[in-house]
């Protein structure tokens, strides 16, 4: 068995899909996401700007062909070339198991190794912008074999991120051991004839290649993953105490869970509640603890706002605001859109004029994100702090006051899953927040504004959406307390 950085690192990620690309059947993956496409697209853009200054060699092999990559390698390093672009090293791990080691540059550096008097230390390329652990434990694996193959115990190796800090050196004395533990960890994982169990972790999985087949397992289990506030370390504590399904954890007492790692009394209310809303399948008010006191009422103009952005050219690229008149029965959509970047402070301005003309109305959202945006592009591009805090003060995060106040019978209590348990569809249904990122980039790349028009359609159908959550909340809240 062939162990390399990509499995390494993947299994930090998720046992279970570590074990699925070593043993289960291709046939059965998942169409790769547009999202992926792009950041695997990103990484190779990444890489290449980081190499494009370098003088390198790089080892002439068959495709795929590792050991004569090795040997090709292994020539160039007894040359004392100065870099060596994607070099091949291999290793044997409890006499059975190849490790291979791809790194991006192999580093001549000063020191003694049987090469002579120089060395060779790894370096891996990251898309990402912060030093991970788990890039840190695949550098610690590159750095492993290079130092067994010349005969050194290497004190450190090389990252290089998208940041300003670009190379972070990695302590090996830190991480050896770390990657040591988990290397025989999933040796031991992989020897097994049975799959790790089930986990859906919502953020990690959505883009994952085994996501359907994953969720297909855990819908016909009832996993108790599936409930929104059960997290890993929250379940594995739920399964020592035999608590393994939603009928037990609806009947579980929730002060028998207060004082616990990752529990506390409002938690376990909250858990316990989500459990029966689950299987009643209705949605149950939360016990007054944790209920706010003075909900929303629909009177007067409403604005409802949602943005778009491209986190990589960290651009906020779309402003959506529904105006809804109540009295008068009329509803406006505004889509502030910059075709290009430097178009964001254009439509941040627009934004403003649009709001300050509705100064006592509120302003509807969905989590914090639209918060702490306004702070940020206020300060940006010099807004009063007067006007910036009349905005904010307006502000009212229906996500907020959603899971303080009800459980749904829902798997996330993002807004898509909430509204369409209302009945509310999107005009594109497959239409999310990872496809407009890459609908933008297609945008910015092709001219086309066929996917500028696409995500208008979603945004809008954002605010609408908000506006359906915000009035079943009115609603059933005034319906509780009556």
């Amino acid at each position: 068995m062939i162990i390399n950085a990509e499995l390494l690192l993947q299994y930090q990620r998720c046992k279970r899909r570590s074990f699925l690309d070593v043993h289960g059947d291709y046939q059965q993956r998942d169409t790769p996401h547009e999202l992926l496409v792009k950041m695997q697209q990103d990484k190779i853009t990444h890489r290449s700007n980081v190499l494009e200054h370098l003088t390198y060699n790089q080892p002439d092999y068959p495709p795929r062909n590792w050991e004569m990559g090795a040997a090709a390698t292994i020539k160039l390093m007894q040359q004392g070339v100065n870099m060596i672009y994607r070099g091949v090293l291999l290793a044997t791990y409890e006499d059975k198991y190849t490790l291979l080691s791809c790194p991006d540059l192999l580093v001549k550096q000063p020191g003694k190794s049987s090469l002579g008097d120089w060395l060779y230390v790894p370096v891996d390329i990251q898309l990402g912008k912060r030093p991970k652990q788990e890039y840190q434990v695949v550098a610690a694996f590159h750095a492993e074999i290079a130092g067994a193959l010349q005969e050194v115990m290497l004190a450190e190796c090389w990252l290089v991120l998208r940041s300003k800090e670009t190379t972070y050196a990695v302590d090996l004395y830190k991480l050896r051991p770390q990657m040591l533990d988990i290397l025989a960890d999933y040796v031991q994982v992989m020897s097994s004839s049975e799959a790790p169990e089930v986990f859906i972790a919502r953020q990690k999985c959505n883009l994952c290649h085994w996501y359907n087949q994953c969720y297909s397992i855990a819908r016909e289990q009832q996993h108790l993953s599936l409930l929104p506030g059960v997290t890993p370390v929250r379940y594995n504590y739920l399964r020592s105490k035999a608590i393994n399904s939603l009928d037990l954890l609806a009947k579980t007492q929730p002060s028998s869970l207060e004082n616990i790692t990752g529990f506390d009394s409002k938690i376990a209310w909250k858990l316990v509640v989500q459990a029966q809303s689950a299987l009643r399948q209705t949605a149950l008010m939360l016990p007054e603890t944790v209920v706010r006191g003075n909900l929303i009422s629909n009177v007067g103009i409403e604005l409802y706002f949602d943005i778009e952005a491209q986190p990589d050219l960290n651009l906020n690229y779309l402003l959506g605001v529904l105006v809804v008149d109540i009295e008068n029965k009329q509803e406006t959509f505004y889509s502030f859109l910059a075709t290009k970047p430097e178009e964001e402070e254009l439509i941040w301005q627009q934004f403003v004029d649009l709001v300050c003309q509705y100064p006592h109305s509120p302003i509807y959202h969905f989590c914090n994100y639209e918060v702490e945006t306004v702070n940020k592009l206020g300060k940006l591009y010099g807004t009063p702090d007067s006007i910036t805090r009349m905005i904010l003060t307006r502000f009212v995060d229906i996500y907020e006051l959603l899971i303080e106040t009800v459980a749904l019978p829902i798997e996330s209590y993002a807004l898509k899953a909430i509204a369409n348990w209302l009945g509310f569809t999107w005009r594109d249904p497959k239409a999310n927040g990872a496809k407009c990122i890459y609908w933008y980039d297609q945008w910015l790349e092709t001219g086309d504004r066929e996917f500028l028009k696409m995500i208008q359609v979603y945004n809008e159908d954002d605010c609408y959406a908000t506006r359906r959550v915000k009035d079943w909340l009115v609603t059933f809240t005034k319906d509780f307390l009556l």
